[in-house]
């Protein structure tokens, strides 16, 4: 029963971030959309550290008696309340766009998501930016193993545990925040393939290390370069997506990003089953600079890709 809600919650929240990825450029003007991107995702990773970090002080205190689980879930429940009623203050013009639409999104019955895959492989840059994330997260995913890999290589406490679940958050608010006071990108394509590369190199180093400072500091690698990446990601698919796409390309790429994410957890836990924890982490990032390699090779128009805000919305046709 326990998959059931876990289930739900997945489902559900497929739909939530294709709504949000799609709103979030008529929020904000093109001009400064790459920093809020950058703030956007500063938010996230803030609560993604302080969530873990939370909870282990919540168990480390006891809160509710007993070990305090039932409380962080308590307390987590809450959370999802604040965040229901916050959204709920987001005003969105939802009213159809008064420029016209080509005909051939006029003459597209399907409405859905086949078009807004005809339209990322109709454009090898977009296919190859959201491959290099699927594939790079779907080898590189050490933090889906960091249970096993606290209690069994460690040898470290849940509050460790919990520390180290927050790493990786907090070198991408630490990276977000140096984003934000830097110049735009002038070379945009190759800061995402290095920034992938370097994330790969730094779940090697998560994989080699034996001591709990250094697999702090490298999951905090990890982040940081991996905040990188998603935020340059980020911008590039919103920006080169035209609006009436926008909504089916982010359900394309929520596919992408809930398949290696999801994927990847699974590709991790069973290899450390079948090989052991160090090989299914090291192989991991070896396996993600092989990807950046041959996205490298197969798609050059992300290594010639300049400023972010030289990004114009691609044709649909």
């Amino acid at each position: 029963w326990f998959y059931l809600p876990l289930f739900i919650s997945s489902a559900a929240f497929s739909f939530n971030r294709a709504a949000r990825h799609a709103m979030l450029p008529s929020l904000v003007p093109k001009p400064i959309f790459a920093n809020a991107v950058t703030w956007n995702s500063s938010i996230f990773e803030l609560s993604q550290a302080i969530g873990p970090c939370f909870g282990a002080l919540v168990m480390f205190i006891q809160l509710g008696k007993g070990a305090g689980l039932w409380m962080a879930y308590v307390l987590a429940a809450i959370g999802q309340a604040a965040y229901l009623f916050f959204l709920t203050r987001i005003k969105v013009d939802s009213r159809p766009a008064k420029r016209p639409i080509n005909n051939v999104l006029a003459n597209d019955k399907s409405e859905g998501i086949a078009s807004g895959l005809r339209f990322v492989f109709r454009h090898p840059i977009i296919l190859g930016t959201i491959s290099l994330d699927l594939f790079a997260v779907l080898l590189g995913g050490a933090t889906y193993i960091l249970p096993a890999l606290a209690d069994k290589v460690l040898h470290v406490g849940p509050v460790e545990f919990n520390l180290l679940r927050a790493a990786p958050s907090v070198g991408a608010i630490l990276m977000a925040i140096i984003q934000v006071h830097l110049p735009p990108f002038r070379h945009a394509g190759r800061i995402l393939l290095l920034a992938v590369a370097a994330f790969g190199l730094a779940t090697i180093g998560v994989g080699l290390s034996r001591s709990l400072g250094l697999t702090l500091l490298m999951l905090f690698l990890t982040g940081a370069f991996d905040n990188v990446s998603v935020v340059v990601r980020h911008t590039l698919v919103q920006l080169l997506t035209p609006d009436q796409m926008r909504g089916r390309v982010s359900a394309v790429n929520n596919v992408f990003i809930g398949a290696s994410n999801e994927l990847g957890g699974w590709e991790s836990g069973l290899t450390a089953e079948w090989f052991g924890i160090i090989p299914s982490i090291t192989c991991g990032g070896i396996g993600t600079m092989v990807v950046v390699a041959t996205i490298a090779v197969i798609c050059p128009a992300i290594r010639r890709f300049g400023s972010l805000h030289d990004a114009k919305p691609l044709p649909t046709t």
